[in-house]
């Protein structure tokens, strides 16, 4: 029975429909990845799996530093569980596709590079990187998406998937911390 059902899950999370670098935008907003993170940036989360059920929350703060042609992001993660993780991001341009901004990055646990496209309120940004779990590693893909909802929040919504298979998806509201 539990196989049928996770078959069942897996069947239905291949038809579930995805963003797309190209879709209409929302907004006449420009999300600058370097202007928006440049500073402190405070941001709650989700971690669900393909079921739905809530796995993990957390809080993060970001702060980032812009110097022209790298963007250098410290995550400090405090999971409601208590304990904490560390992520650094070096993120650099890599130029235009014609009107689309593209970056690639490096960080701890990302196997090679992430690259990723900033496109009007949106940026999309896909990784595979090993993931510290409860007990031990976990090696994921991401397709990560944010939108700038406003000069001051950021929505994330991250697809994960192993094998080829969806198995959850992570949540995140950034909110630009005051000056």
């Amino acid at each position: 029975m539990r196989y049928l059902a996770m078959v069942a899950a897996v069947t239905l999370s291949a038809c579930v429909g995805k963003p797309a670098i190209n879709d209409e935008k929302l907004s006449n907003a420009q999300f600058d990845l370097e202007e928006f993170f440049d500073g402190r940036t405070l941001a709650t989360g989700q971690f669900q799996d393909v079921f739905g059920t809530v796995r993990r929350r957390f809080d993060v703060v970001v702060t980032g530093t812009w110097d022209g042609q790298t963007l250098k992001l410290v995550e400090d993660f405090q999971y409601a569980d208590g304990t904490t993780e560390q992520r650094i991001w070096r993120l650099q341009k890599t130029g235009p596709i014609v009107a689309d901004q593209t970056w690639r990055g490096t960080a701890d646990g990302v196997l090679g590079e992430a690259v990723g496209v900033e496109s009007g309120d949106t940026f999309n940004w896909k990784y595979r990187i090993d993931l510290p779990v409860p007990d031990g590693t976990l090696r994921v893909n991401f397709d990560d998406w944010m939108w700038k909802t406003s000069e001051t929040r950021v929505l994330n919504r991250a697809y994960m998937r192993k094998y080829g298979v969806d198995i959850g998806e992570v949540i995140i509201t950034f909110d630009k911390a005051k000056r």
